[in-house]
């Protein structure tokens, strides 16, 4: 078995073992399975049945990362984005009232582009071509957004009016209790304890539970049906219904959201050489097969997840770690209570709250913001695109937006020093592509 393990998973060359890659997927999984949760009650606001949404969400998300552990060997885990499901839900369906089955003909029609693109080889060179000051900026952006998102899932940090943000109510128990998780998994890591973040979550749970913030849902129950959503999409509807425009929204998101993920995951974990990220184009392939699938299923698109971090923060290097989370995903259709505990929410005064995943993701983007100490501040062409990128991504809750702005800017910086030539034709490209984003979306 260990021999098997080895031939596919080359532990040794990547200087990891099977009790690291074990621990690192179950870790991605344990901040990653609110998805599980989240993702039907947000399509669920469209019509679609939610028990069988949730069966696509772990069913796609299974498959696509274990594609992604096997063709890439790389411990980045797949499920349906956030962003893309409301995209889906509010703006498709809500404000332009199209029906799910045709959202998700779109939907799936975006997939297939992006898959033909993989297979051909040319969606990988997407991250070779990123200049390494973007490439570093979009990682520490990724940190710092991760890093928002668990304040906010903590009620640390609310908003408020006239100024977004400010601090929540810090006397609460959902806050308290993330402060909790956050101190153990700190003090674990200054310990150099193997499995902090694994710990620090299971700490945090067991406390929330008798204070009522961790609800006990039972451990075992029965798989929803499928059936409500399976090959419902309706991509004929999709064609004639005029939505091309949304069609190519969709496969940006998944392209732009897919690259910011990747360079933000695997550049501090240190898997990319000499500027380049081995196997990209194989992750992507993964990526774009989850989508397809999931739209067949019944879910909206499927791309890699930045709470990946999490394992490789945990000692998880190779693909093997996917298995793991794979094979939780599918036990979650089984054991959906058990994860509801810990990706569960929290309501705090008409707040949503995710106090227990919330300190590994604030944790996460510390490490993440390491980043920043590898861009070349003294070269302002490349600083002020990389200092754009890094700031929009949190304060505009998007990775896509971060990197257009730091795409655009970089080419605009470079023509304009005359130095042109020396930008990749791709860059450019991207930077018109997602021009064309920013007219659709405020044109139409």
């Amino acid at each position: 078995m260990s021999q098997a393990l080895e031939k596919v998973f080359h532990l040794q060359a990547n200087q990891t073992s099977v009790r690291k890659e074990l621990l690192g997927g179950l870790t991605t999984f344990m901040t990653m399975s609110y998805i599980i949760f989240v993702q039907p009650a947000i399509l669920g606001q469209t019509g679609m049945d939610k028990g069988a949404v949730m069966m696509a969400t772990c069913l796609a998300s299974a498959l696509a990362t274990l594609l992604t552990g096997i063709l890439a060997n790389y411990p980045i885990a797949q499920a349906p984005a956030m962003g893309h499901n409301v995209f889906f839900a509010v703006t498709v369906c809500g404000l332009m009232g199209y029906s799910w089955q045709v959202a998700l003909g779109a939907n799936f029609i975006s997939g297939v582009i992006f898959l033909i693109l993989a297979l051909l080889g040319l969606a990988g060179k997407l991250v070779e071509i990123i200049p390494d000051s973007l490439k570093n900026a979009i990682a520490a952006g990724i940190g710092l957004l991760i890093a928002l998102v668990g304040l906010e899932y903590a009620g640390i940090v609310v908003s408020t009016p006239g100024v977004l943000v400010g601090l929540g109510d810090l006397g609460s128990k959902p806050v308290i209790l993330a402060f909790l998780g956050l101190l153990v998994i700190s003090v674990l890591m200054a310990w150099k304890v193997p499995g902090a973040l694994l710990w620090g979550i299971l700490v945090t749970a067991a406390v929330g539970w008798p204070l009522g913030v961790v609800k006990y849902q039972g451990i075992i129950s029965a798989p929803p049906s499928l059936d409500p959503t399976l090959f419902r999409l309706d991509i004929v509807g999709a064609l004639k219904s005029g939505l091309v425009p949304i069609i190519f929204v969709f496969f940006f998101l998944d392209v732009f959201d897919t690259v910011g993920t990747l360079v933000g995951v695997c550049a501090p974990a240190g898997f990319f050489k000499n500027g380049k990220l081995p196997r990209a184009n194989q992750a992507m392939l993964a990526d774009a097969a989850g989508t397809v699938v999931g739209t067949v299923l019944g879910t909206s698109t499927v791309t890699s997840y930045i709470e990946s971090s999490t394992g490789i923060a945990q000692g998880a290097r190779t693909g093997l770690a996917n298995l793991m989370t794979a094979v939780l995903f599918l036990a979650a259709l089984f054991l959906s209570p058990l994860a509801a505990m810990v990706g569960g929410s929290f309501v705090y005064k008409d707040q949503v709250l995710h106090p227990v995943i919330a300190p590994p993701l604030i944790i996460v983007g510390f490490l993440m913001i390491k980043a920043v100490a590898r861009i070349n501040w003294e070269e302002v062409s490349e600083a002020i695109p990389a200092f754009l990128t890094m700031v929009v991504m949190p304060l505009a809750v998007s990775i896509t937006d971060g990197m257009a702005f730091g795409f655009i800017s970089y080419s605009l910086i470079k023509l304009a020093r005359g130095e042109g030539k020396k930008v990749h034709w791709l860059i450019y490209l991207i930077s018109g592509l997602l021009l064309v984003r920013y007219f659709i979306r405020y044109l139409s």
